[in-house]
């Protein structure tokens, strides 16, 4: 733990710490797949519009299990590569972002946006690894 220059305190993520955040983000990720495979019913307890065509649905489920998989992989590597963590982050903090307009915009409930807020966690902790490990 260090002080920061804000006077707030920051904690550094190791790269042990790192590995834990992507490990788990497989897990979320898994959950937020399912989330968009059946917008119909799971996706409607996240508050995601539906009904969609299976086109849509089927494929965005598919990309965030490719990026789950990415994370479990990243994980497992004996040297965790840079760029993809910082690929990774940008991802999940766009996931967020889009949520959050939709929210702003009226096309989504609240608890769309509380969801992906652990988006946005995950994306920090990428971030903060990141900014830890330069």
């Amino acid at each position: 733990m260090r002080r920061g220059d804000a006077g707030a305190y920051a904690v550094d993520v190791t790269d042990d710490g790192l590995r834990l955040a992507l490990r788990a983000s497989v897990f979320f990720n898994l959950g937020g797949a399912l989330l968009f495979a059946f917008p119909n019913s799971l996706g409607r307890l996240a508050g995601l519009p539906g009904p969609a065509p299976r086109v849509y649905t089927a494929f965005i489920a598919a990309l965030v299990l490719l990026f789950g998989g990415t994370y479990g992989w990243l994980a497992s590597q004996p040297r965790i590569d840079r760029p993809l963590v910082a690929f990774s982050a940008l991802g999940k903090t766009s996931f967020f972002v889009v949520v959050a307009a939709c929210w702003l915009t009226g096309e989504v409930p609240g608890r769309a946006v509380l969801g992906a807020a652990g988006d946005l966690a995950f994306a920090a902790i990428f971030v903060r690894w990141l900014v830890a490990a330069a």
